[in-house]
């Protein structure tokens, strides 16, 4: 059995380091008001040209431009008004340990009489203030609506209001379990896997599940759910370092499918403000353009947008050498995309009896 190794501090001691960091931002605003000066945020800039790639920690990052947004700016007054109220709300569920969506924090807003036009504004905000803490929403409490699911050999225990050191096994239930807030926040204790697989697709979790993949493979299952939430990428995060457990991951056959495994590995542009999302060392292990050709899928053809993504993912820093660049390659001479469900082809067992075992091997070789 594998004892987790704690990294970067306890839930609690996440919680007050997140408190000071508002309470330093408040002290700040009322010291710029006692010197009769109008109070401000420094808000690192996330604009394209801000954006860039680090490779010695393999993902996008924030340049060193910020920009000001002051009380005394009335084109700004309403913004820094929202995004000081945002953390005052912060700051509250995170004393009262409360959970919160992003929906549910726009319609919050209205209780206070803050003028949000959309919830697309609102969420605008809650980066904002993600990249005035550099700490992801989560840690504040704030949560999306979508959810993936995991399943396995793996003890946690809940640190959330009237669950603390209540003990759970994720091999549980058959359906797996839902990555949400008590899930993310909880401290993981041990496991006897030995490897992660993050799966694209919710029916070939429940496949995988049923086939007992993680017992023959001693592994824990990762329902992706298309592309990752933030909170499975934090959760696959901390499965390969606080549990030193390899992450591979398996999606569609497609250029997006590719994508999604590198959101996973190197994270995406628009969380450049963050470093807690990415998992560096995670294996992408198909299915690749090579597969379709190789296991002569079913295929369907690429479609135009596809195309054009392929070329996009080109010009990308990360597309740039080995299995990254060479299947984008072989997609674009192809143009065709295969599911992961085309295995079935050859029987509804053979992605788990033939090419998944192939691919774990393969992985260790990556």
């Amino acid at each position: 059995m594998k004892k987790a190794k704690k990294s970067g501090g306890s839930s609690k001691e996440k919680q007050n380091s997140l408190l000071e960091l508002l309470k330093q931002q408040g002290l700040l605003t009322y010291d710029t008001l006692e010197k009769g000066e109008f109070p401000k945020f420094s808000i690192p800039s996330r604009s394209v040209s801000n954006i860039v790639y680090d490779s010695k920690l393999r993902q996008y990052i924030l340049g060193k431009n910020a920009a000001l947004r002051s009380s005394k700016n009335t084109s700004q007054l309403r913004s820094f008004t929202q995004l000081m109220w945002l953390a005052f709300f912060a700051n509250r569920l995170t004393k009262e340990k409360k959970s919160s969506t992003l929906r549910d924090v726009y319609y919050s807003s209205q209780a206070f009489a803050i003028d949000f036009e959309d919830q697309s504004e609102s969420d605008n905000i809650i980066v904002d203030l993600e990249a005035v803490l550099a700490r992801p929403r989560e840690d504040f409490h704030v949560f999306p609506e979508e959810r993936s699911s995991v399943f396995g050999d793996l003890n946690i225990e809940y640190t959330v209001p009237g669950y603390e050191g209540k003990k759970m096994n994720l091999s549980n239930h058959p359906d797996g379990y839902a990555i949400g807030p008590s899930l993310t926040s909880a401290e993981l204790l041990d496991t006897s896997a030995e490897v992660v697989i993050a799966i694209e697709k919710g029916g070939l979790f429940t496949r995988f599940v049923e086939e007992q993949v993680d017992k023959k493979f001693k592994a824990i299952i990762v329902d992706t759910g298309g592309q990752a939430p933030r909170s499975t990428r934090t959760l696959l995060k901390r499965l390969h370092e606080e549990l030193s457990l390899p992450v591979v991951i398996l999606t569609d056959g497609d250029v997006y499918g590719e994508h999604i495994a590198m959101v996973i590995k190197s994270g995406s542009a628009n969380a450049a403000h963050l470093r807690e999302l990415t998992v560096p060392d995670a294996k992408w292990v198909g299915v690749w353009a090579t597969d379709i050709e190789k296991y002569k899928l079913p295929t369907i053809p690429m479609t135009e947008s596809d195309i054009k993504r392929c070329y996009d993912l080109q010009k990308d820093p990360r597309y740039q050498e080995g299995i990254w660049k060479k299947e984008l390659e072989v997609f674009l001479k192809i143009k065709r995309k295969a599911e992961l469900e085309a295995f079935s082809k050859y029987g509804l067992t053979n992605i788990t009896d033939k090419y998944l075992p192939h691919k774990l091997e393969v992985a260790k070789s990556l």
